[in-house]
C-alpha cells in the first residue's frame, strides 16, 4: 500500500466532507431517530458504495483519458456548477 496516496486521500476527504450536508442529515436523523448506530451504519455504508463507484468510473476514466484531461473536465464542471449556484443565488 501506497501510505503516502493512502494520507493524501484521507486528509482530502476528511477535510472536504467537515461540516457537509451529509453530516448536518446525519445529525439530524440521529436527533430524530435516536438510533445513532443505525444512522451511522446507513451514512457509512452509501459512503462506502459512492466512493466504490467513483473510483470504478477513475479506474475506467484513466484507460481511455490522459489525467491532464480528466483533471481539465473535472476543473470546468468545478467552473460550470460554480458559476450556476451564483446565478442561482443572485
Amino acid at each position: 500500500m501506497d501510505f503516502k496516496i493512502f494520507f493524501t486521500v484521507f486528509t482530502t476527504v476528511f477535510v472536504a466532507e467537515l461540516a457537509d450536508k451529509t453530516q448536518l442529515v446525519g445529525i439530524a436523523m440521529t436527533a430524530s431517530s435516536g438510533k445513532p448506530w443505525t444512522v451511522y451504519l446507513g451514512s457509512v455504508s452509501a459512503y462506502i458504495i459512492a466512493t466504490l463507484l467513483s473510483v470504478f468510473i477513475g479506474v475506467l476514466a484513466a484507460k481511455f483519458l490522459k489525467p491532464e484531461i480528466i483533471r481539465y473536465v473535472g476543473a470546468v464542471a468545478f467552473i460550470v456548477i460554480g458559476v450556476l449556484m451564483l446565478l442561482k443565488k443572485v
